[in-house]
């Protein structure tokens, strides 16, 4: 949720210190772009962009945030930061050509005194204490302001990977049921009312009942409140009913924080007792669809990619 930085102070690294296992490190890509920069959170989406980007004949720099992203992504030209130091960051990326700028993978939200500032940061530091003051929708939309200050063309991992997202319509051996198809309507319908208090992307309905919101816990844990409630007899919904909904919340901009599904997610909804999962065509990221649809039809569950304007046809 934050451009990254090496040690917090200090000049930026050297040439020499940027890791990759190719002769070159960054390139100039086809039509003289430069490599597209890649900040990198935790799970698989960052090696799913950078596949994208370089089957598209550009070159890549990881910017691996440390405490988050995955040390496999080492394989690729990459240099490792901290959050918190800017100036570090955006002088680096500058020398090495870098002028597209992409934020994707897990990040959970810091602490204002865990980010380590430079001192390009310090003196910006009353107005990201403002940042931190509301949701996450208005933490990386400010973010992402401080990042085109800095001379960065921001675009979204849709933009520079369409490939991973989410098409329309039944992806997998099941279709979802009429009731499903209701309680994905019903769970969009939650998701748009509450996305101007900037709430979480994701909702589970089930029969028509709203059974669980996400907030700031995010959708692994609401995905577990949700199965321990079934477990202690507070919902008592049999297994294979219900649906896990999640869309761009209204407003939401879409460079940051779109929402993601991968296999995990999957495994988690067959293990809490959901039939399925509807995300927003063209509107969440995936990074292996075959491998999604494959654990989807192993748990019976059905994955479903609604119309953007919330229409939910009654046919698969």
């Amino acid at each position: 949720m934050s451009l990254p930085g090496q040690s917090g102070q200090g000049p930026a690294p050297s040439p020499d210190t940027l890791k990759g296992t190719g002769t070159q490190v960054v390139a100039r890509g086809p039509g003289g772009r430069g490599p597209v920069g890649i900040v990198a959170g935790g799970g698989a989406f960052p090696a799913a962009v950078a596949e994208a980007v370089i089957a598209q004949g550009r070159d890549v720099l990881l910017l691996l945030i440390r405490g988050f992203a995955d040390p496999a992504l080492e394989r690729y030209p990459h240099q490792w930061f901290r959050l918190g130091s800017l100036g570090s960051v955006t002088a680096m990326a500058k020398a090495r050509g870098v002028r597209d700028v992409v934020m994707v993978g897990a990040l959970t939200r810091p602490r204002v005194s865990d980010l380590g500032f430079d001192w390009t940061m310090l003196r910006l530091l009353p107005r990201i204490v403002r940042l931190f003051r509301g949701g996450d929708n208005h933490l990386l939309s400010g973010v992402l302001g401080l990042v085109a200050e800095q001379g960065f063309n921001l675009v979204g991992a849709h933009e520079v990977a369409p490939g991973l997202l989410l098409p329309q319509g039944v992806l997998g051996a099941r279709a979802p049921s009429a009731q499903d198809r209701q309680d994905m309507a019903r769970g969009l319908d939650v998701i748009r009312t509450l996305g101007p208090f900037d709430v979480g992307q994701g909702v589970i309905v089930v029969d028509g009942f709203v059974a669980a919101v996400e907030a700031a816990e995010g959708t692994d844990q609401m995905l577990a409140r949700y199965g321990e409630m079934r477990r202690t007899g507070r919902l008592r919904f049999h297994a294979g009913r219900g649906v896990l909904v999640k869309a761009p919340k209204p407003g939401q901009d879409r460079r940051v924080d779109l929402p993601s599904l991968g296999p995990a997610t999957v495994a988690r909804a067959a293990e809490v007792g959901l039939g399925g999962i509807a995300f927003e065509a063209g509107g969440a990221i995936v990074p292996d669809v075959q491998a999604l649809v494959a654990g989807a039809d192993a748990a019976g569950l059905f994955i479903y990619g609604m119309d953007r304007s919330g229409t939910v046809s009654g046919q698969p």
